[in-house]
């Protein structure tokens, strides 16, 4: 008789949808389970990052695919008993896990790899493995004069082919907070952007959900939309006609970070998945088709495709304090929602 290990047996119950009924910690010596984001990220996850941590490390990972909320929120319903040992996150839920108490610090010590990142993307409690750059793609063959900034999306000719999404997004969120401010808002007062989005909704392309962007793009049914370099590469890659623009004002830029789960129990695997994580080795892959991630090690050379030419350039970008517009997210999603989706 066959013996079927842990991750064939995931893997068969995934695919009878019956994956939710197994206990996904690891607690093997050579172990950890790590929350990973569906899509892309586990994909890449599970193609760079988990070979070369057993390569190199000897270390098991089993990935758990939640989105960041639900991550937080898993923690925070396991009541001190972790359901993995590493979080990955974009910088609210960062801040808000952080507020509730739910990360170990961070040793960067315990790093080999810690000197190879640009000063200030490892912090107290979180290690950045990624930076998306966020601005404005465009089709160059519909426009004859590409747009310079977020005022020109809600003029003629780009608003009457925007897609316009809201702020269930990281990029949404910042893009709309941008806009905000070159109408006279800023991160506590977006009233300008709404009145700006009430006189566009009914001249735009498209109002979508942020995941439905890239296919109405490709498919044509929009020509020009507000998003990260990541997905503008992802897109060139199939062939699709795209450039990205950084805004007069700035291109933005935020960094998805890992955290170790306080409590966990593979607080030294843990160290081992981020270091691995962060290397040059598995950073010079993600940021290759199709994954197309930025990389954070200052010993990757940059791939032309991710429109930065070095890591440097982060510096010089927006940013924004998640713990003041944390607060006010909820109320802006439902808004949205109510007034510009209808």
């Amino acid at each position: 008789m066959t013996q079927m290990n842990r991750r064939d047996l995931l893997a068969g119950a995934g695919a009878l949808g019956l994956a939710s009924l197994l206990p996904l910690r690891a607690s093997a010596s050579g172990s950890l389970t790590a929350a990973i984001y569906p899509g892309t990220w586990e994909e890449a996850y599970r193609g760079v990052v988990a070979p070369a941590l057993k390569k190199n490390a000897g270390v098991d990972v089993a990935f758990d695919a939640l989105f960041a909320v639900d991550q937080v929120a898993k923690v925070r319903a396991a009541r001190g008993v972790p359901p993995f040992d590493c979080f990955v996150l974009d910088p609210g839920p960062a801040a808000a896990a952080q507020a509730a108490g739910l990360f170990e610090p961070i040793d960067p010590a315990k790093l080999t790899n810690a000197a190879k990142v640009p000063a200030g993307l490892i912090k107290s409690h979180g290690v950045t493995c990624n930076a998306q750059v966020v601005g404005i793609a465009y089709n160059p063959k519909k426009f004859a004069t590409p747009p310079k900034g977020w005022a020109d999306l809600f003029k003629s000719p780009y608003v009457e082919r925007l897609g316009l999404t809201g702020f269930q997004t990281t990029f949404g969120t910042a893009s709309i907070i941008e806009m905000a401010k070159v109408f006279g808002g800023s991160a506590t007062n977006v009233e300008p952007i709404f009145a700006e989005l009430k006189k566009a909704v009914s001249k735009a392309a498209a109002v979508a959900a942020p995941a439905a962007m890239p296919g109405l793009f490709q498919q044509g049914q929009i020509d020009i939309m507000y998003t990260n370099t990541n997905t503008v590469a992802t897109l060139k890659g199939r062939g699709v006609d795209i450039e990205f623009i950084k805004p007069e004002t700035g291109a933005i830029t935020f960094q998805t970070t890992l955290h170790i789960v306080k409590g966990a129990d593979n607080v030294a695997n843990a160290y081992k998945y981020i270091d691995t994580a962060i290397s040059s080795e598995v950073q010079a892959e993600l940021q290759k088709q199709p994954y197309n991630m930025v990389p954070i090690n200052k010993d990757v050379k940059l791939v032309e495709t991710l429109d930065i030419k070095s890591l440097d350039e982060l510096a010089t970008m927006v940013t924004h304090d998640w713990t003041v517009i944390n607060p006010q997210r909820a109320a802006w999603i439902e808004r949205f929602n109510k007034e510009i989706t209808k």
